[in-house]
């Protein structure tokens, strides 16, 4: 008996499992009217010259955020307000405007002739990859707290 009943325990946790992590995973396309009006009006602003390959909605079990891919392989990632969580240029530098101006000094400062291509946000870290291979990543006093090469 004992073992039937951890058998059946099993079997539920796996099947709840499953289903959480299908649920968490559930990206789908969407119009570029329905991301968020910041997200859009940041892309007008920013991106306007550059072609959306593809806009998604991805839903986890507690979060919601949107991807943009351009058609050059570029991407903007925002959250579920439409703030911008990650924007990857691949070659081409992130647009200034959308740097912290503290973060674009060190930069210009401390590695001059390099663009920054990479910039990733979140509650309280930026991180940044440079078009020298660098990733540093800043506190949310935008001081330096790590280096990669």
């Amino acid at each position: 008996m004992k073992r039937i009943i951890q058998t059946a325990l099993v079997a539920l946790v796996c099947l709840v499992t499953f289903q959480v992590s299908a649920v968490a995973d559930n990206d789908k396309p969407v119009s570029m009217t329905q991301l968020p009006t910041t997200a859009q009006q940041l892309i007008k602003k920013h991106f306007s010259k550059k072609k959306v390959a593809l806009a998604k909605l991805e839903t986890g079990l507690f979060e919601k955020s949107y991807d943009v891919v351009f058609n050059n392989g570029e991407k903007v990632e925002f959250d579920r307000r439409g703030n911008w969580t990650e924007i990857d240029c691949k070659m081409s530098a992130v647009p200034a405007a959308l740097v912290p101006a503290k973060i674009a000094q060190y930069v210009k400062s401390t590695y001059p002739g390099t663009k920054i291509l990479k910039i990733e946000k979140d509650d309280n870290r930026y991180e940044i990859k440079l078009s020298n291979r660098l990733e540093i990543t800043f506190n949310s006093s935008f001081q330096v707290v790590d280096i990669d090469d």
